[in-house]
């Protein structure tokens, strides 16, 4: 049976099932909650309250790079909460002046490490962002400045940019989708190897392959496991399934009304 998590301070809740029996909500409030399973209820364990606008959107990072939540806000700014050793941290910096919508993190390995002969032990943490200022950004670890740094902008969309999702395949080429207000999903690819330095390999190798036009807005895109199909949803009410085909070009394969 569904539980449902009652009085949890939050009008619109959205949780994100991870690492096991650990859930992190956020909401207009500005707060990002974390709740933890015990004896077959849900208890509230934290309570950040680091951000001066609505939270919109929390992501967990793939479990290679450690127990890591990233929290997007429509203050401007991203905050990383990290979980180590009994006790919870937290990095905020500003992103994107107007806001930020979106937050999805890279794949833990390096893109190719799986046909490559060095196989990568993973634990590279870097994510994409998207915000009210019409841009996709990429943002690395940097282990010197204990701080995340921007690497990277993707310009083209001409309006708000609603939701970024990057893929979790492993393969050579690496895939970012982003949708935007201005009805287009737009698809970047990288081509980096797995020898690549992580600035280079998030530098200017990423392009826009494929623009998908859209009869509305474009609210949210999503990988499927395997990172070879991408799920859409607009503002007409509608989800569809993308699939890139041996040409390179993406096929609409399903759509659900």
């Amino acid at each position: 049976m569904a539980q449902v998590i009652t009085n949890s301070g939050h009008d619109d809740m959205i949780a994100h099932p991870k690492y096991g029996n650990i859930l992190a909500s956020s909401s207009y409030d500005g707060k990002v909650l974390i709740w933890r399973e015990q004896n077959a209820q849900w208890q509230k364990v934290a309570d950040f309250a680091l951000h001066s606008a609505s939270v919109n959107i929390v992501s967990w990072s793939p479990h290679e790079s450690g127990c890591l939540l990233a929290c997007a806000s429509s203050d401007g700014r991203v905050s990383v909460l990290e979980f180590h050793e009994g006790s919870w941290a937290h990095i905020i910096f500003p992103a994107h002046g107007l806001g930020v919508n979106a937050v999805s993190w890279a794949p833990a390995a390096t893109p190719g490490s799986l046909v490559s002969s060095k196989p990568d032990a993973g634990g590279r943490r870097r994510f994409v962002t998207g915000g009210s200022d019409n841009l996709v950004k990429i943002w690395d670890w940097n282990p010197d400045q204990k701080t995340y740094t921007f690497t990277l902008s993707l310009s083209g969309h001409t309006d708000w940019v609603r939701d970024v999702a990057w893929a979790p395949t492993l393969l050579q080429k690496s895939y970012i989708a982003s949708a935007s207000q201005d009805k287009t999903v737009r698809i970047w690819t990288s081509s980096s190897s797995p020898s690549d330095s992580t600035a280079a390999a998030a530098g200017s190798s990423w392009t826009c392959s494929t623009e998908l036009p859209f009869e509305a807005a474009v609210w949210r895109v999503s990988w499927s496991l395997s990172g070879n199909v991408l799920a859409v949803a607009g503002g007409d009410n509608k989800v569809s399934l993308w699939k890139e085909n041996l040409r390179g070009e993406w096929d609409c394969v399903k759509t659900i009304e």
